[in-house]
């Protein structure tokens, strides 16, 4: 399939949050006073309408609205968005609708809401549901705040993400059995289970908290998980992805099958194909302020760079080998309009230490392969000829 034929997804951000978490390394910012919701819609909106024309027509098959916490959006500003989205791009009729959520800063009523406005998968933020992690991960909610919110969402969205964090300060084997069991008895269709890491331009990264756990636990804690979430009934299809048959997040498997998507928000960043082959990276202003300006002077500041072919086969491989089942091998030349015969010598080489499988028909890792996951895929570093 051409990749001019396949459905892109679109990407917005919403920037701000109540307060900055110290591992939290994204383009957020903590409230300071008002936000001006209903100027940053109208720009959001705008900046789609010229960023639609890089789609030719092509259809979206799923939005994310990320951040920040996007759940600080009023009812009304989801509305609006969701009707602007709606009135710029031609939205397939299953499309997915997520966004993010954090349950410090949203409420039953306010999920009604952003239901009735079109969202159909809310993402949630608990990162644990125990009081001592939660406080020591800078979050602004409590276990019990944590299990309302997911109750409230499980009865309102037909799709519900939870995103858990493990290899926390201090966290013991025990502690994480309780966190999982208690993500398994709230009745999601997807998981999320992140390992901490300590991202540069983070409060932790800086000052990195007591009691974390050397890399021998670490890679205990991410076994259990994955044996809970396995014995639980949730397949493991992404690195940190888990989903109960029939529920992996759509908009997310975009990203890993090297798909197109446009970015939107201060921020954003974005991929898409053009007719003829080239593939262009996009992204946007990062202050809110900054980037609303732009959009108004008709400016954007909107960055577009080129992607040069000799950095497409580190670029597709860092994405297509998250999923555990990888991707066909047809998928490179489909996504790049590169020949695979360019990637031989590495594959072949990466075959016989056993770090992807054997099978030419696919392109994955092995288990060894996923234990050194960034090892592998940096051995396709500028090995494509310009």
């Amino acid at each position: 399939m051409d990749i001019l034929s396949e459905s892109a997804a679109l990407y917005i951000h919403w920037p701000w949050c109540v307060r900055k978490c110290p591992y939290c390394d994204f383009n957020s910012y903590a409230c300071r006073g008002a936000i001006p919701e209903a100027d940053y819609v109208e720009a959001l909106l705008a900046d789609l309408a010229v960023a639609a024309e890089d789609l030719c027509g092509r259809t979206v098959s799923s939005v994310f609205i990320g951040g920040g916490s996007p759940s600080l959006m009023t009812g009304a500003g989801m509305s609006r968005l969701l009707a602007g989205v709606r009135s710029a791009v031609t939205l397939t009729q299953d499309a997915e609708i997520t966004m993010e959520a954090n349950p410090g800063a949203s409420n039953r009523e306010r999920f009604a809401e952003y239901a009735a406005a079109g969202v159909t998968r809310l993402s949630l933020g608990v990162q644990s549901f125990d009081d001592t992690l939660l406080k020591r991960l800078g979050r602004i909610h409590s276990s019990a705040q944590a299990q309302d919110a997911v109750k409230a969402a499980v009865e309102l969205f037909p799709e519900v993400n939870i995103d858990v964090m493990y290899a926390l300060p201090g966290q013991s084997r025990e502690m994480l059995e309780r966190d999982i069991a208690c993500a398994l008895a709230c009745g999601t269709t997807h998981l999320s289970f992140y390992e901490l890491t300590l991202e540069e331009g983070s409060v932790f990264w800086k000052r990195p908290p007591e009691g974390l756990p050397d890399s021998d636990l670490a890679a205990d804690l991410g076994e259990i998980v994955h044996d809970r979430l396995r014995d639980g009934g949730f397949v493991r299809y992404e690195i940190s992805g888990y989903a109960r048959p029939g529920h992996m997040c759509r908009h997310n498997r975009t990203y890993w099958t090297f798909g197109d998507y446009l970015g939107i928000g201060a921020g954003a960043h974005g991929k898409v194909t053009l007719p003829g082959g080239t593939l262009v990276r996009t992204m946007r202003p990062k202050a809110p302020g900054r980037y609303m300006d732009g959009v108004r002077s008709g400016r954007f500041g909107a960055w577009r760079r080129k992607v040069s072919p000799r950095d497409l086969p580190f670029e597709f491989m860092l994405n297509a080998l998250r999923l555990l089942d990888g991707v066909p091998a047809g998928r490179f030349e489909e996504t790049t309009g590169l020949s695979l015969a360019e990637l031989e010598p590495a594959l072949s080489s990466l075959r016989d230490e056993g770090l992807m499988v054997r099978d030419r028909g696919i392109l994955a890792v092995t288990g060894l392969g996923r234990r050194f996951l960034s090892d592998v895929q940096e051995r396709f570093l500028c090995c494509a000829a310009e």
